[in-house]
């Protein structure tokens, strides 16, 4: 016989559950951080002060922040 281990009787959904939306994850790719030119790797990037090369800071609207420690650099606003 099914449906005799015990427990509580199983929810009855009236409306489907919601889809979450959310923004997807981009991978960084090496020719974003990275420029070739005449043999020599340039860097695209600012690097962290902190950490040390291989650390770069992210670029936002407004300011320049490293993951792994927490810097943080703003931008001076352009007065006109």
């Amino acid at each position: 016989m099914g449906g005799q281990e015990g427990g509580r009787k199983s929810k009855i959904r009236k409306r489907e559950r919601k889809q979450r939306t959310g923004k997807k994850h981009l991978t960084v790719k090496p020719n974003s951080i990275y420029k070739v030119e005449g043999g020599k790797l340039i860097r695209n990037r600012k690097t962290c002060p902190r950490c040390g090369d291989g650390t770069f800071l992210a670029h936002h609207k407004d300011r320049y922040y490293c993951g792994r420690c927490g810097y943080t650099v703003f931008e001076k606003k352009q007065t006109q």
